[in-house]
C-alpha cells in the first residue's frame, strides 16, 4: 500500500512538472503570437506626394502615364487617412486605411470632365477597388498592389509638392 501511495504521488509531482513545462510553452506560443500579431499591424508611412508612373492589369493591359498624358505629371497624395489624386484632367478624392502591408482604399469622390483621353480616369476607376497591399521598394518607390500578382500601380515619391 505504501508503495503504491509514494508510486502514486511521484506520479502526481512529474505530472505537476510536465504539465508546468506545457503551459510555460503555451506562454511562450502566445507571446510570439503576440508579438508577430504587433509587427504584422505596424503601419506602412506613405503619406506624401507620388507620382503615378505605371497602373498595369496584365502584360498586355497597362497605362503608362507618361505616354497617355505626356508633359503632365500625374499624381497621388496620401494625407493620414484620406487621399488625392490628379490626372491630366480629373481628380479622385476618398479615404484610405492601412495595416500592416495591407490597404484599403475607399471609394472616393471623382470630378467628371470630358476630356479627350480619359485613360487615366478609366484605368484608375477598374483599378483602386482590387488594390490590397502595398510594397515600398524604397523610399522613393511604392508599388500598390491589386487583386492579382500583376496588377498595380507603380507610384514614384516627388521630390517637390505640385499643389
Amino acid at each position: 500500500m505504501k508503495i503504491r501511495i509514494h508510486t502514486f504521488a511521484v506520479a502526481a509531482v512529474v505530472s505537476g512538472v510536465i504539465l508546468a513545462g506545457c503551459s510555460d510553452i503555451k506562454r511562450n506560443k502566445t507571446a510570439i503570437a503576440s508579438d508577430t500579431a504587433k509587427a504584422m499591424t505596424a503601419t506602412v508611412d506613405i503619406r506624401g506626394q507620388w507620382y503615378i508612373e505605371n497602373i498595369v492589369f496584365s502584360d498586355s493591359d497597362y497605362v503608362r502615364l507618361d505616354e497617355a498624358a505626356a508633359g503632365r505629371r500625374q499624381y497621388i497624395t496620401f494625407e493620414d487617412s484620406t487621399y488625392f489624386i490628379m490626372t491630366s484632367c480629373n481628380s479622385i478624392s476618398g479615404s484610405y486605411v492601412i495595416k500592416g502591408d495591407s490597404i484599403n482604399i475607399g471609394n472616393g469622390a471623382m470630378t467628371e470632365m470630358a476630356c479627350d483621353n480619359m485613360e487615366t480616369e478609366d484605368a484608375l476607376r477598374r483599378i483602386l477597388p482590387r488594390i490590397s497591399t502595398i510594397d515600398v521598394q524604397s523610399d522613393s518607390v511604392v508599388r500598390l498592389n491589386g487583386a492579382t500578382p500583376v496588377e498595380c500601380i507603380l507610384l514614384r515619391k516627388s521630390k517637390h509638392e505640385i499643389k
